[in-house]
């Protein structure tokens, strides 16, 4: 991924920063747009996984919508010039400001996550003099065999109206004069690798479509959310199965005519277009542990210490030699501000260059000022 002019350039440049292969986005963009295509499948992207502002721009010009979970989410979509009616607002917790904002703005759909979401949005459309348009979150109880802090689909989260909720959720649907019921939405986590989980989702797409429609409603969109996941242990097959993704659903989803099938995909765009890049402070070897002091910790990259997060990290500066294992550690002081335990390395010296591949989703979007650190920094590939 990186040249020698790349890392010449970089031991020029105040480290940590975020680096972004602006070309390596474009063609997994291309990727997937080519891909949904085949099947006439609409795609928002996750703004959620990475909202650097020259990011958002190219994802805007391939034109996929956005799936926003906040209102400066939805802020931030209109202000780059996303398309209002390819603007999805979902979360599990909007707030009445929130909400009026996204009625103001005139988005596409709110994916609304309780009975209770619902009597909300119809009294401030109401008030507005509006109708909002809603597709029902479900919980449909399908395991995503992903890491236990991203599953998302299961009785247990937090997330969606759950099965034994639908009867009340349908009769406030038909008394709600400002609202407009247009499908039905649905996210199991994410991070998923094993497609097979998706066969099972649909299945239970299927039968939830089939109920509202048994109870009268018409199920215009059927928004099965994303969650496709990357290979972070070998970030160089950079660009996600995208054809074999959307054939599972293609294969086994029930559409009829005139419905549309919407996907809210993130990582999957995103993940493998950034690194961070680092300069190795210290190096403390011990009797029983050897470390290597990087200046980005926990503050710039938070995945490791939240979730136990795996990212290959290289030394750019010494090569592929492996020598001996390091602790890779940030400064912070905190125990937990860990990138990667008994890593295989060259032989590191002070000052060398590490690059942590595979830091385009929950990177920069995740960074903190945490001990009063610096604002994060970003250089992208066309500056190079």
């Amino acid at each position: 991924m990186f040249s020698n002019k790349d890392i010449e350039q970089f031991a020029n440049l105040e480290t940590p920063f975020y680096y972004y292969d602006l070309n390596l986005l474009q063609r997994t963009l291309s990727d997937c747009s080519e891909a949904a295509k085949v099947y006439n499948f609409h795609v928002h992207y996750a703004m959620k996984a990475n909202f650097n502002t020259k990011v958002l721009q190219k994802i805007k010009l391939t034109g996929f919508g956005a799936d926003c979970v906040s209102g400066g989410e939805v802020s931030k979509a209109i202000e780059i010039g996303f398309d209002k009616k390819q603007v999805v607002f979902a979360g599990v917790g909007k707030s009445d400001k929130e909400i009026n904002n996204a009625l103001d703005q005139d988005i596409f759909c709110f994916n609304v996550e309780s009975v209770q979401e619902l009597a909300v949005i119809n009294e401030l459309a109401a008030v507005k003099g509006k109708i909002a348009r809603v597709a029902i979150r479900i919980n449909p109880n399908v395991d995503a065999h992903t890491h236990h802090n991203i599953t998302t689909g299961l009785d247990e989260n937090k997330f969606g109206v759950n099965s034994w909720d639908l009867p009340a959720c349908a009769e406030t649907l038909k008394v709600s004069e400002h609202i407009e019921f247009i499908g039905i939405h649905f996210h199991i986590g994410s991070q998923i690798t094993n497609l097979d989980v998706y066969k099972n989702l649909c299945v239970r797409v299927n039968e939830f479509a089939l109920w509202f429609e048994e109870r009268g409603f018409t199920v215009k969109l059927l928004n099965v959310g994303g969650g496709l996941g990357i290979d972070y242990h070998h970030p160089e097959q950079q660009i996600p199965d995208f054809a074999g993704y959307f054939k599972i659903f293609s294969d086994f989803l029930e559409v009829k005519p005139g419905q549309e099938v919407h996907f809210e995909l993130g990582r999957a765009l995103v993940g493998q277009c950034a690194s961070l890049i680092s300069k190795v402070l210290y190096v403390k070897n011990g009797k029983k542990k050897n470390f290597v002091v990087l200046d980005a910790g926990m503050t710039e990259l938070m995945r490791p210490a939240l979730y136990q997060a795996y990212h290959k990290i290289e030394n750019l500066t010494r090569g592929n030699k492996v020598a001996l294992k390091y602790d890779i550690v940030g400064p912070i002081c905190e125990s937990t501000d860990c990138f990667g335990k008994e890593v295989e390395q060259p032989v590191t010296f002070r000052g060398d260059l590490y690059a942590i591949r595979s830091a385009g989703a929950y990177g920069e979007v995740m960074a903190s000022k945490y001990n009063l650190r610096d604002e994060i920094r970003f250089v992208y590939s066309e500056d190079i």
